[in-house]
């Protein structure tokens, strides 16, 4: 299926779930997420049959005894069948899948719309390859005039790898989204380390086997790897649902806001990947004092970066994107932000990114910091991202200029560039610790060449000066011969 042909049937399941009521665009995008994920569970369910087979273990699966709720039975039932089936047995599956979609709520109410929606929803490919679950999310939060003000926009996927390899997960990194939305960062890092611990002879079967994973690494996986927060409850069970079918055990993700008094934590973790919203609805009086005393705003940007720096340990690191006015505003908090990022932290990189990359939901301009909690920074590397790999407008179509696999293979040595350079600690301070890169670019000087010397240069206006006059005297007979 094609881009076009996609977003067609994503135009009509759309326009379906209007007309037959459900009109709030996060409730569609929600009823149609249970159904991709009911979809996928039994192409899970027989993933995870042929890793046991592939290790000789005993696996009871999930269907056994209730073969007719597989999708490639389900979606063959007659419409008012399926209904109820739908409502009656498959719903209450979310549940027993993960105990935090108990409180999920079928909106579904017309047998013709649910076979419809099935019927659509199975021509269509959402293997984890194309990952075409990201793709529903960001063409259906397209079109949702609200998405960018409540910050429920997805990351790109290639901005998420980009950043993912840049920090490197490992088994033994606990790590955090504290504003995780629908899981693409926990879910981009879960998989960069399958990816890097599967060996070549499984690659056909999956990218993400890890089968070089042992039983311990498996175990510290589910258990104490990805953790993440959510605050808006359908945000949260999409992101759930999104994890549970990239083989994430999602015990640790948490439906709070994370700048709350009851969401506090230090020290907990080695790596933070993440997105947070940029603008918001804030109760005040609910603000975590500890996040204040760090930077005393109410702006939920500078309040993040305070909360990533409270939730690492000491050598933790954090790549997140932030807006790019955090890297230059002149207000006390923005300047204690930053003075603290730089001088009690290392801040390793700045890499700023054209304001189209989030279109169309926003056309803010961004930045990804990376640093490492703790020490002090000694220099850090900046680099002008022009192109991601796409055009810059509302259509973002592919097209060949990327600057990304230029900034992942210098980004390990700092290599300098037309488009990176290095800043001394020295003169961040000189500079007020603004991070803006134009403030620091160095500008070559190129000598200018000439074509001829300063001696034939005089020679060459000697020579014009003379004909200039030749014509002159020539003009001035013509002039004199008509006045005669």
């Amino acid at each position: 299926m094609t881009d076009r042909e996609f977003k067609a049937k994503i135009d009509e399941l759309w326009n379906t779930f209007w007309s037959s009521g459900i009109s709030n665009p996060i409730s569609v995008i929600e009823q149609l997420t249970y159904l991709i994920f009911f979809k996928m569970f039994e192409n899970q369910e027989i993933l995870k049959d042929k890793k046991a087979q592939t290790f000789g273990k005993d696996r009871k699966s999930f269907f056994e005894n209730r073969e007719h709720l597989r999708w490639s039975n389900f979606k063959q039932l007659a419409p008012d069948e399926m209904l109820k089936t739908y409502r009656e047995e498959v719903f209450p599956l979310l549940g027993e899948i993960n105990k935090a979609l108990e409180d999920s709520v079928c909106l579904i109410s017309k047998a013709s719309l649910l076979d419809t929606a099935v019927q659509t929803l199975d021509k269509m490919d959402f293997s984890d390859g194309n990952d075409r679950k990201g793709d529903v999310y960001e063409y259906m939060l397209n079109k949702i005039a609200q998405s960018g003000t409540n910050g429920q926009f997805r990351t790109p996927r290639h901005i998420i790898d980009m950043m993912t390899k840049l920090v490197d997960p490992r088994v033994d990194d606990k790590i955090c989204d504290p504003a995780c939305g629908s899981g693409g960062f926990l879910c981009g890092a879960y998989r960069y380390i399958l990816e890097s611990n599967t060996s070549d002879d499984f690659k056909e079967i999956s990218s993400f086997f890890g089968d070089l994973l042992n039983d311990s690494h498996r175990k510290t996986m589910d258990e104490n790897v990805i953790f993440g927060s959510e605050f808006d409850p359908s945000m949260y069970r999409i992101g759930l649902m999104n994890m549970i079918l990239h083989n994430i055990k999602p015990k640790n993700i948490k439906l709070r806001d994370s700048l709350s008094k009851d969401a506090q934590e230090e020290n907990q973790y080695t790596l933070i990947l993440a997105n947070p919203p940029f603008t918001g609805s804030l109760d005040e009086s609910d603000i975590d004092p500890k996040l204040t005393a760090v930077v005393k705003t109410k702006k939920t940007e500078l309040l993040f970066m305070a909360k990533f720096i409270k939730m690492l340990e000491v050598g933790g690191r954090a790549a997140v994107i932030i807006p790019t006015g955090v890297l230059s505003i002149d207000s006390n908090a923005h300047k204690t932000l930053r003075k603290k990022l730089i001088e009690e932290n290392q801040l390793e990189a700045v890499i700023s990114m054209p304001s189209g990359v989030f279109k169309p939901y926003a056309g803010v301009a961004t930045a990804v910091l990376i640093f490492t909690k703790g020490g002090q920074t000694q220099k850090t590397w900046f680099y002008e991202m022009a192109n991601d790999g796409f055009t810059l407008d509302d259509k973002r179509t592919p097209i060949e200029a990327n600057d990304i696999p230029d900034i992942i293979s210098k980004y390990e040595n700092k290599e300098e560039s037309s488009k990176s350079f290095n800043v001394t600690l020295k003169e961040l301070k000189e500079n007020e610790y603004n991070l803006l890169p134009s403030r620091y670019k160095k500008l070559e000087y190129v000598a200018p060449t000439f074509e001829h010397t300063p001696q034939e240069y005089v020679q060459l206006m000697i020579d014009a000066e003379k004909k200039s006059l030749a014509l002159l005297e020539k003009l001035q007979e013509k002039l004199g011969g008509i006045n005669e």
